[in-house]
């Protein structure tokens, strides 16, 4: 039996003008499950990814892997949950791409050449070692992409946690991230509006809107139920229609 990765219960938050944000929000992820989070402009779908590593606290509880997100855990819970965010321009900071990767590493206890070692690692597994000695701003966008991911994974967290990764990229390298998502065996939750990168990568899916679930299930059963999703206002993802359109071989 696999562990409970993620346990949300009875989350809600306000924010400070009194905007209503989350409404009473249950669920759990088990490791090595792959959620993806799906609604309207204004769901809630980023605020409840904040409340998973601290960032926003809101009323009720969130644990990782049995652990309450406090104010005593928030060093441990932020190495097991790595965060990505929408926008690259909120993830980097540093001058060059091998700095930014590398900067969550520095006062956690490594040695400088494991630091280094890991760093090449993934800059290898994300394919950026020629841009390593790049600044940040002579990257395109699906480069920064890769970049705030890298830095992410070189924390080797045991959660991935995506704010509509594919937003604003070129289909080769949404290609490429859907791929490379495929074959991780990580835990992740990811949310998003892009109905297809859900169908090829996620296998249990959420429906948010106005705050609150409204939906939860396997991959066909949300994604290929046209009444449900137009009620939320989204719509059936094309590469569905395309595979219960093909003849099946054999």
């Amino acid at each position: 039996m696999k562990r409970i990765a993620l346990e949300v219960n009875h989350l809600s938050y306000t924010f400070p003008d009194g905007t209503v944000a989350l409404k009473d929000i249950s669920f759990s992820v088990r490791e090595g499950e792959k959620v993806m989070i799906i609604g309207p402009n204004g769901a809630g779908k980023s605020t409840l990814l904040l409340n998973f590593n601290g960032l926003l606290r809101g009323k009720g509880k969130v644990k990782i892997f049995g652990k309450p997100v406090t104010r005593e855990n928030l060093k441990k819970i932020r190495s097991q949950v790595g965060l990505v965010f929408q926008n690259p321009e909120d993830q980097l900071f540093m001058p060059k791409v091998m700095d930014d990767v590398a900067f969550g590493l520095f006062g956690r206890g490594f040695k400088r050449e494991e630091i280094e070692g890991r760093v090449r690692k993934v800059l290898k597994e994300l394919g950026l070692e020629s841009v390593a000695g790049k600044s940040i701003h002579q990257l395109s966008l699906g480069e920064k992409r890769k970049v705030s991911l890298a830095t992410v994974l070189v924390l080797e967290p045991d959660i991935l946690v995506l704010d509509e990764p594919t937003s604003g990229l070129d289909p080769g390298c949404r290609r490429w991230l859907i791929n490379y998502l495929q074959k991780s065996d990580r835990t992740m939750v990811a949310a998003t509006h892009d109905l297809d990168f859900a169908w090829e990568v996620g296998e249990t899916m959420i429906i948010m809107e106005r705050g609150e679930i409204v939906a939860r299930g396997g991959r066909e059963e949300i994604l290929g139920n046209k009444d449900l999703l137009e009620s939320h206002g989204l719509e059936v993802p094309v590469l569905y229609l395309l595979e219960r359109l093909s003849p099946r071989s054999g």
